[in-house]
């Protein structure tokens, strides 16, 4: 009677969480999540703790973070290359099971719906072609919905596989010597992937993707994720999602968010700069405005990092202005985490003419000025 009586418990236990978080995340994972010292609020992880000091262990030291603010879609099928070539931004035939990609979903206006890491798995896929895309979890269904709408008599299927797989973020500077101690190898060129087991290796269904210097991404399932975590954990410190949303930040990596949907043409986000554009593959929605801005037009926006101190959090979608804008507003908040120091660090999509020769302030020309900071990479 009191196994029956504890079994229900831990099934109530387990639907109120999912009716207060809307997560998707796997139950047995989410219960293991909950022994590390998650919080988890809204399906993500807030913080391990009392969450002290993970900011500034994300800066200077050696970090694992739960993605759990990402959901993940798996698109198979025989057409499922064609399908998605039709459809993004980035040329997805260089896809492979040891190269992963950014890229974009446009509306025909040429506007950034929503923004992907996309991988593929190793030979075990082969077959159907089967590709991942990694999008914010609030945009997961919606997008799929989106998508699905293109299938017609293609033969390709779009799930939703978010608890099914369990990506972590790796990143430190030692972390790549420890990734490679831990798993035997990493990938070594940008965006490289690379799958570190096999059948009968411990790790098998685990692959790593190279998104930085010193910033990887770990897809494995979620048989294995327990076990690969109490190995990292020996060396990295587990931090809630903000932590790794200020990493990605810092190397100028745009998320699409709702808030911030068909607010921007991908060159107003960098998207081209980090390889998520590809201007020589052929048609898909809103390339003729993207080409178009590319070769004929002249682009007046352009994102740029900034910090900000205030004391209310900047959200995405705020609007920035300046003084030569004559009250309207000359850009916007794309990507926004606290800072180790205070403030806030953000991606932030301005008028190009105005972070040239203009202050840039949050909200009105009264709100709080913007420092603008120097990007990873080059800005053209």
């Amino acid at each position: 009677m009191y196994v029956i009586r504890n079994s229900l418990f831990v099934v109530k236990l387990r639907l109120l969480l999912y009716l207060r978080t809307g997560s998707k995340m796997n139950a047995t994972w989410q219960d293991y999540l909950l022994t590390q010292g998650a919080n988890i609020q809204d399906g993500v992880v807030q913080y391990f703790g009392a969450g002290q000091g993970e900011l500034a262990a994300a800066r200077d030291g050696t970090v694992l973070s739960y993605l759990s603010q990402f959901g993940i879609l798996r698109v198979s099928g025989e057409d499922a290359e064609s399908f998605l070539q039709n459809l993004l931004s980035s040329d997805v035939r260089e896809v492979t099971p040891w190269h992963s990609q950014l890229s974009s979903l446009n509306s025909p206006k040429g506007r950034v719906l929503a923004s992907f890491l996309i991988w593929r798995k190793g030979v075990l896929d082969d077959a159907d072609k089967a590709f991942f895309l990694q999008i914010p979890l609030s945009l997961c269904a919606d997008i799929q919905q989106y998508l699905s709408k293109y299938i017609l008599r293609a033969k390709v299927k779009i799930d939703d596989v978010t608890d099914q797989q369990v990506s972590f973020g790796w990143a430190g500077e030692e972390s790549e010597d420890q990734l490679r101690e831990y798993l035997g190898s990493v990938p070594v060129e940008p965006w490289g992937a690379e799958e570190v087991g096999n059948r009968k290796s411990e790790h098998n269904d685990t692959g790593v993707i190279r998104l930085g210097e010193q910033r990887f991404q770990i897809n494995t399932t979620v048989e294995h994720a327990p076990e690969l975590w109490q190995k990292l954990i020996v060396t990295g410190r587990p931090v809630g999602a903000a932590c790794w949303d200020w990493l990605s930040i810092q190397d100028g990596i745009p998320v699409i968010l709702k808030s911030t949907q068909e607010q921007f043409v991908p060159q107003m986000a960098n998207l081209e700069l980090i390889g998520a554009v590809n201007f020589k593959k052929g048609c898909y929605p809103g390339q003729e405005i993207v080409a178009r801005m590319q070769y004929l037009g002249k682009l007046k926006r352009r994102m740029y990092l900034a910090h900000v101190e205030h004391d209310t959090p900047p959200q995405p979608g705020d609007e920035l202005y300046s003084a030569d804008m004559e009250g309207q507003p000359s850009g916007m908040v794309a990507n926004v985490s606290p800072a180790p120091d205070g403030g806030y660090d953000m991606l932030a999509v301005v008028q190009i003419s105005s972070h040239k020769d203009q202050v840039v302030h949050l909200k009105s020309l009264e709100g709080p000025p913007l420092k603008f900071m120097r990007l990873p990479y080059p800005i053209y």
